[in-house]
């Protein structure tokens, strides 16, 4: 499934990871991640999203870490736009 964001369409059958730019910091609410190159902090507040950026390099797939994380397909749509604004602010990258 594609997610169009304003530059960039986010597609979760393709792969993606942490920006090797980018730090998680885990919080009692979720997580903090801050970009080094553009100086940008973001809030997860919700853990499983936490979860699921912090699985994405073992899967091949966005769509392979939703599934491996038990997110229902009903569901999903909320994951993908949280992830479709992750890549959209460079939080999250496809591997090189």
């Amino acid at each position: 499934m594609s997610v169009a964001t304003t530059d960039l369409v986010f597609d979760a059958d393709r792969a993606w990871v942490l920006n090797s730019s980018v730090a998680l910091r885990p919080e009692p609410f979720g997580a903090l991640l801050y970009h080094f190159g553009t100086r940008k902090l973001s809030f997860l507040k919700n853990l499983t999203v936490v979860e699921v950026v912090q699985s994405l390099p073992q899967h091949a797939s966005a769509t392979d870490a939703l599934a491996a994380a038990g997110i229902a397909d009903s569901d999903r749509p909320l994951y993908l736009n949280a992830l479709a604004a992750l890549a959209a602010s460079g939080m999250i990258v496809q591997p090189s």
